[in-house]
């Protein structure tokens, strides 16, 4: 089994109106990315969102994305065997995105890009 070494990492606000957009594109997104070679694609919703830290502070997610009253935090990541295998599958992806252009170029993003928090991580610590 192929240890990751690399992850994508995406925090986003999703408006509940528009879940069934946002999950559609999930959907579509899973398939794009294994069938371009990722090792894993995963979409978890905030659950636990105000953890109770022992008296640690720091910054909540939903203070992160300014998580309005009508949304749900989401927590999205992709794994990889390395930064370069990210890079070598994420141009297949938009290769891929850029094919089925038409049949997306009208839809409308079902969450606010300038609210989203993303980057790529070096795994460290991993059993």
């Amino acid at each position: 089994m192929t240890k990751t070494k690399y992850v994508d990492g995406f925090v986003l606000a999703i408006p509940q109106k528009n879940l069934a957009a946002y999950r559609k594109m999930a959907q579509w997104g899973a398939k794009v990315w294994l069938k371009c070679g990722a090792l894993e694609y995963r979409e978890c919703v905030g659950d636990d969102l105000s953890p109770n830290m022992g008296g640690m502070s720091g910054l909540t997610f939903p203070k992160m994305v300014k998580l309005k009253k009508d949304e749900m935090v989401w927590f999205s990541y992709i794994t990889f065997k390395s930064r370069a295998h990210r890079d070598q599958v994420n141009k297949k992806v938009m290769a891929e995105m850029d094919k089925q252009a038409d049949k997306y170029k009208n839809m409308p993003m079902p969450f606010d890009m300038k609210r989203m928090a993303y980057g790529g991580f070096k795994v460290i610590v991993s059993n």
